[in-house]
């Protein structure tokens, strides 16, 4: 089965309760959420496109006009995005539709394609992309569940799963878990833009940054390295320094060289290479990590500089101020920060993870 033997059915019913706004109208790079999925979507040759919705409005008309969706509304509102799919199955021409979250920034549609494959030849009525646990809102589903999903709801039944399990579906495995990140959170918006931001970078990078010194930086870098170079991501570090600093000893050629006036001095060996220049002001830390080659990730360790997206880190000193880039903090004692992610401070093994979410796709050219 083809792209163009389903139907697209976008589930963006539009409560975002736990987000505290509406979620589809999030905006990066002048695109909200679902604009960004339905733009996507247009590129590929579906039978057909469904927009399915707890209620119109005029931004939600004009999105559907220009990417060619139809618009289908929720018979009776609050009931979750199972009344979306009873509605939008119960509209659909083709055997299968494809149910898509509008909250997923991260999910190529292209990627979903084996979830076609798995059909060919099966009685499955629905097929769900697993890692690790099932994705009920990327899913493939046919139209004969249109009647199940209704009387499921009659019955009060709203949980996908319990539909699910009781006619017969496949799993298909995935092993990238970022495809299926969705948005429920600002917590979540936050890590999503971090990761966002580097899918448009070359080279991805990371800040790591305190809010005062002794912090343990430095330390929380020496920890992840290792754990990064296991995974084969060769890793770059940028280190702001306010307090200077001297690589040569004295004697030696490139220290004769300063000290005879040069503005710059580059010393490269059969196994590598340093630059030191010497500037009127301080560096700008992003465009000295550009200068690195041959790395698939830049590690910026510094207070106050650095770029998006930022892991905080706290030691109980100083004052917590979160900035707007920050994606994560990691702390020593709780601090029941709002809206970001917050996690131990020796947790290595959830700050790798972390790390490897916002390189964005470049991880998966490590």
């Amino acid at each position: 089965m083809e792209f163009s033997d389903v139907t697209l059915l976008i589930i963006a019913g539009g409560k975002s309760s736990r987000m505290g706004r509406d979620k589809r109208f999030l905006m990066y790079g002048g695109e909200g959420l679902l604009e960004h999925l339905a733009r996507k979507a247009a590129a590929l040759p579906l039978a057909a496109r469904f927009l399915c919705v707890e209620e119109s409005s005029p931004a939600l008309q004009e999105i559907a006009e220009r990417y060619g969706l139809t618009l289908v509304e929720d018979g009776v509102q609050g009931r979750g995005p199972m009344e979306g799919l009873a509605r939008g199955l119960s509209r659909i021409k083709t055997d299968y539709a494809l149910a898509i979250s509008c909250d997923m920034p991260f999910l190529e549609l292209k990627e979903l394609r084996p979830l076609l494959k798995a059909v060919e030849g099966n009685d499955f009525q629905v097929i769900l992309p697993r890692t690790g646990r099932r994705q009920p809102l990327a899913a493939l589903y046919h139209r004969a569940l249109a009647d199940r999903f209704a009387a499921a709801l009659k019955e009060g039944e709203r949980k996908l799963g319990k539909v699910i399990d009781e006619v017969p579906h496949a799993f298909v495995d995935f092993s990238d878990e970022a495809l299926f990140f969705n948005v429920n959170t600002a917590a979540d918006w936050r890590m999503a833009c971090g990761r966002l931001v580097n899918e448009q970078r070359p080279t991805p990078f990371v800040t790591i940054s305190a809010p005062v010194s002794n912090t343990g930086k430095t330390t929380f870098i020496e920890r992840v390295l290792p754990k990064l170079s296991e995974m084969g991501i060769r890793t770059g570090v940028v280190k702001g320094d306010c307090h200077g600093y001297d690589v040569d000893e004295e004697g030696k050629d490139s220290w004769r060289f300063k000290a005879a006036g040069a503005a710059g001095v580059a010393v490269v060996s059969p196994h590598g290479y340093f630059i030191e220049q010497r500037t009127e002001t301080r560096a700008d830390l992003v465009a000295i990590a550009a200068r690195l080659t041959d790395v698939d990730l830049v590690l910026i360790e510094s207070r106050r500089h650095g770029t998006a997206p930022r892991i905080e880190l706290y030691r109980d000193c100083g004052e917590l101020a979160l900035q707007e880039d920050t994606a994560a903090c990691f702390t020593k004692t709780k601090q029941d920060v709002k809206d970001v992610n917050e996690y131990p401070l020796d947790d290595s093994d959830t700050a790798v993870r972390i790390i490897t979410f916002l390189m964005g796709h470049q991880k998966k050219n490590a």
